[in-house]
């Protein structure tokens, strides 16, 4: 077991504590950390706080929720001067008063001000309290020379406190403080981008955008690797558990917990069975606390049947329509809000619930337990059993295929739709015929061929890394084929060296590497490729 369960990160880590210490060297760039709920953004900044010190440097850390504003205001001004005596060496209270007054021998017109704004809220007065906050770390700098990073956690929050325009009144604060950087963090990935784009989008100071993601499969395997301690995970096993969780921290946490605690490698099923199925366990809690936002508004069954369909793979956004019955505007109003919710992501034609782990739980837990003709828990238990051993069998049988054969038999199932890969829209032509190919080059033996009415795809299959010669080899190739709609592309499952992504550009090839492949596999609901 590892005593300090933060694992890898590293990159997000450099990335805050080169902008945290720019600040104090004249260059503020402000930042906006985003990714899906229990993907580890709090623990990165919980990480960062944990380990960064600069004397000159405060840094406040406030999770913004619902409260009313002086609520808000009071603790955002604690917080500012807690921290801001936290290296004084005074002893220190959790006291508003007793904090103000501190301060206030190192910075009295800040005292004052806070003062004026307090007394202000209590007498109900409608100055813009916001802005008046916001604007103390900067007077702040004005009588100490300290800078100020604020950490604001699900700051989307802030509009339910009330307040009057306001990404306009602090777009235009974030034009003129220099002293003052701002960390933002929200779960709300499709809303944050539309308020950075949007309300706070700026001729200066504009947001750099981080996106948290999931462990990658190296991590994820190295973590398993790590947690579980002496005990040796078979490894198809461990490659399931890595498949299955999409690399979640938490739901690989928890996993790894009860192999641990289990300490034999037992059963998988009874791991999943007592966190996903057991009324009383964690992830069936989480899940069911999480499906009622959606059971306490009007169309709830709407929403529900379409997490369910999405799940079972049937995620094309035509078939959702027809299976329910619904108009393409009617349905278009249900998918926009479950969008808006990040609850699902849209990639062209195809739709996907965002949290893997979730998508398994409404399929083999919720929507069998609300179709279940008895109260019989038993029976229902052993249905679950029975698809997660399924599951299991099937990335089995999967992952022992050759890599051509996998992307073979999904270039079968493509029936014209178009999705969204790496910012390109594709047309995933329906092939009349696919085929093997084998390439008499030094480097590449592996290919296949699609062949539609309207197009042509000729694909390079490789395990390895690409070079610039793959590259070259594979453009001679593909002369030998002539097709007024020629598609081009080179599956790897290591990362595209840069000069061969740009000699790939050249050539007009598409590279897929091996995350992009295991989104293909995604909306397909195939498993991933575990390489």
């Amino acid at each position: 077991m590892i005593k300090d369960k933060f694992f890898d990160r590293k990159n997000y880590i450099q990335i805050l504590e080169k902008r945290v210490s720019s600040l104090k060297d004249g260059y503020r760039q402000n930042i906006a950390i985003i990714g899906d709920e229990n993907v580890g953004k709090t623990s990165i900044i919980s990480k960062f706080l944990t380990n960064f010190y600069d004397p000159r440097i405060i840094i406040v850390y406030l999770e913004v929720r619902p409260e009313s504003l002086e609520g808000f205001a009071r603790r955002f001004i604690g917080a500012l001067l807690y921290n801001f005596l936290l290296n004084s060496g005074l002893p220190l209270k959790e006291d508003l008063d007793y904090l103000i007054v501190k301060s206030s021998r190192y910075m009295p017109n800040v005292a004052l001000r806070i003062n004026f704004i307090l007394n202000e809220l209590s007498r109900r007065k409608k100055i813009n309290i916001i802005t008046e906050l916001f604007n103390l770390p900067e007077l702040i700098n004005q009588e100490t020379g300290k800078f100020t990073v604020l950490f604001l956690d699900e700051f989307h929050n802030l509009e339910d406190l009330g307040v009057k325009n306001l990404y306009r009144e602090w777009s235009k604060l974030l034009m003129v403080q220099k002293n003052t950087l701002y960390c933002l963090a929200s779960s709300r990935m499709f809303k944050t981008r539309l308020i950075l784009s949007k309300q706070l989008s700026l001729l200066f100071g504009n947001f750099e955008i981080i996106t948290i993601e999931p462990f990658d499969i190296h991590t994820s395997s190295r973590y398993l690797d790590q947690r579980v301690g002496g005990l040796k995970l078979n490894p198809q096993l461990k490659d399931f558990i890595i498949n299955f969780t999409g690399g979640y921290p938490l739901y690989l946490e928890l996993i790894a917990d009860a192999l641990s605690k289990a300490n034999v490698e037992g059963d998988l099923a009874d791991i999943l069975e007592e966190l996903l199925f057991d009324t009383s366990g964690i992830l069936n809690q989480r899940f069911s606390n999480y499906i009622k936002r959606f059971l306490d508004v009007g169309a709830s069954n709407d929403y529900i049947s379409i997490f369910y369909l999405i799940a079972s793979g049937r995620n094309r956004i035509k078939d959702i329509g027809h299976i329910l019955h619904k108009q393409k505007k009617d349905l278009a109003i249900r998918i926009n809000y479950l969008l808006e919710l990040d609850a699902i992501t849209r990639s062209g034609d195809f739709l996907k619930v965002s949290d893997r782990l979730f998508s398994y739980w409404i399929r083999f837990v919720y929507q069998q337990k609300l179709c279940s003709l008895s109260f019989d828990a038993k029976n229902q238990k052993e249905k679950f059993r029975d698809n997660i051993q399924d599951l299991i069998a099937e990335f089995a049988k999967q992952s022992i295929k050759p890599l051509a054969n996998r992307v073979g038999e999904l270039l079968q199932l493509f029936e014209d739709d178009l999705v969204q890969l790496e910012r390109k829209k594709i047309r995933l032509h329906h092939f009349r015929e696919v085929k093997s190919l084998v390439f008499s080059q030094q480097f590449l033996k592996d290919g296949l061929l699609g062949r539609s009415s309207d197009a042509l795809w000729i694909m390079a299959i490789k395990s390895d890394a690409l070079t610039e010669q793959d590259i070259t080899e594979f453009a001679k190739e593909c002369k030998r084929y002539h097709h007024k709609s020629q598609r081009k592309i080179m599956v790897t499952l290591k990362e595209v060296e840069p000069n061969a992504r740009l000699r790939a550009l050249e050539e007009k090839i598409w590279t897929w590497d091996l995350n992009s492949l295991n989104q293909m596999l995604d909306l397909f609901s195939k498993p991933r490729v575990i390489a």
